[in-house]
């Protein structure tokens, strides 16, 4: 958010722009001129196109999925630092992937200032949801506007650098946020870029260009939007509509002012000899106690979720360190805790294909919000496999498959436990609670899991998944696509 005080923020607009250098004179006077900066305090804007889902691709070396966007509708208070994005899609069929049927999705995302919400759908009671982790990205979203890109610059003390057709403008927001931008030959907003902090990707581009710059009403904005975040698209939006000075104040819900967030919590709950399901919260992991270690099958979300199963493991199974780290995907959700692990010496099991994903991303920096392994600098430690890989104390086999043909990720594992002939895997099937109906139509991802379970020859009895729940037999695996 803007670091002067929003009533302020005219009044220093102006007296920057009494007191531009001549570089600045030439042009962010002129441009704030163009997008009516000073007058602009809210502005709206709709548009269609195309949202990619960030950290999802299908395969290491893949883009995100695409989904088509129906509507797309913005409203930015500025001077609040502010804002509401209302997002309709739905996934893309893509040729030789199939996933689930595409269905309908709505997204209601909201922040003001260092607080981010989300609400559900219009026809379900509207409680909102804390979204912490949102805020960064959300607020960079409000300043990578063109008028919010001016605004923000003349209010942090820009540095402009005349360059080919134009200047180069940049400026640290909140003494942390490094933005650059450029201003064409027409004081038009070119591009932005800044970088925000992911799990996975540590300091993350987000880099939004513009195009096609015309006057809708008294409003000139750009006609076509595309923003990129960690080297691949993530909005592709065609604007049909612009106003400003309409929107209202976006308030944070009394709910959400009251709310805390929770500290990742673990439960433990032992589901064999030296077997443990690690739940609590919308991801799951599973260790298995070996002579002189620890297993661990899946290290998801983030550091915090790390160190909670770090201190988990502590409890259950003490005086014994965890040596491996079994990762099934590379889906930001499942992998974006493996840096902690790393830091604490676990050596990395996974496909070979996530091995170069995982090595770039690893050395990636991490200073704005510096994790254990950006302070360290440890080097990671891999075990990789093709189709198989066995890890074993002499005593008791743990088997990792590569799961063959599924369409949610070209490299995906699964891992099997002969003594236990327990399976745990995730996203390839989430169980539903025990009284749910069972879905209308199979889910291809869980067709092909128990395809590869009958390829594979597995004597699965119960199945622990990283989703869902509970703890599942093969039967309601059956069950659920119609065996």
């Amino acid at each position: 958010m803007l670091t002067t005080r929003p009533l302020l923020l005219s009044a220093l607009i102006v007296s920057v722009l009494a007191a531009a250098t001549p570089a600045q004179a030439q042009t962010l006077p002129e441009a704030a001129k163009q997008l009516g900066v000073e007058k602009t305090t809210t502005l709206e804007f709709t548009g269609a196109g195309r949202w990619f889902q960030f950290g999802q691709a299908p395969a290491p070396n893949l883009p995100w999925p695409p989904f088509t966007v129906s509507k797309y509708e913005a409203a930015i208070n500025f001077v609040k630092a502010s804002s509401q994005v209302q997002i309709a899609r739905q996934q893309v069929e893509e040729p030789n992937r199939y996933r689930p049927a595409p269905t309908p999705q709505w997204a209601n995302q909201f922040v003001n200032g260092k607080t981010a919400w989300n609400l559900p759908l219009p026809h379900l009671p509207q409680t909102p949801t804390l979204q912490p982790a949102a805020v960064e990205e959300r607020q960079a979203e409000i300043w990578s506007t063109p008028q919010g890109f001016v605004k923000a610059a003349l209010a942090n003390n820009a540095t402009v650098k005349p360059v080919k057709d134009g200047a180069e403008v940049s400026f640290t927001l909140d003494g942390k946020y490094h933005y650059e931008g450029k201003l064409n030959s027409k004081s038009q907003v070119e591009w932005v870029k800044t970088w925000i902090d992911t799990p996975v990707l540590g300091d993350t581009l987000l880099e939004t260009r513009f195009s096609d710059y015309k006057d809708f009403g008294d409003v000139r904005f750009p006609a076509h939007i595309v923003r990129a975040e960690g080297g691949y698209p993530v909005l592709d939006l065609t604007v049909s509509s612009v106003k400003a000075n309409g929107a209202g104040d976006i308030a944070v819900p009394a709910e959400v002012t009251a709310a805390k967030v929770a500290p990742a919590t673990v439960k433990c709950t032992r589901i064999g000899d030296g077997v443990y399901y690690l739940t609590g919260g919308t991801h799951h992991s599973v260790a298995i106690e070996q002579r002189d270690y620890v297993v661990l099958i899946e290290a998801p979300l983030n550091e915090e979720r790390s160190l909670a199963l770090i201190e988990k493991l502590k409890e259950v199974v003490p005086n014994k360190p965890i040596k491996y780290v079994v990762n099934t995907h590379a889906h930001f959700d499942h992998s974006g805790g493996l840096r902690t692990f790393v830091d604490a010496g676990a050596t990395i099991v996974t496909t070979k294909a996530n091995q170069a994903y995982y090595q770039k991303t690893f050395a990636a920096p991490h200073t704005l919000n510096p994790d254990r392994l950006e302070q360290s600098k440890k080097p990671a430690k891999f075990q990789t496999f093709l189709t198989k890989d066995v890890l074993t104390d002499g005593n008791r086999d743990i088997e990792i498959f590569a799961l063959a043909g599924s369409a949610h990720n070209d490299a995906f594992a699964v891992v099997y436990l002969p003594w236990e002939k327990i399976l745990v895997e995730a996203d390839a099937f989430t169980p539903t609670a025990a009284d749910a109906p069972l879905p209308a139509s199979p889910n291809p991802y869980s067709v092909n899991l128990y395809e590869n379970i009958q390829k594979l020859k597995l004597d699965v009895r119960r199945i622990a998944a990283l989703h869902g729940p509970r703890l599942v037999s093969l039967e309601d695996l059956k069950a659920a696509i119609g065996q």
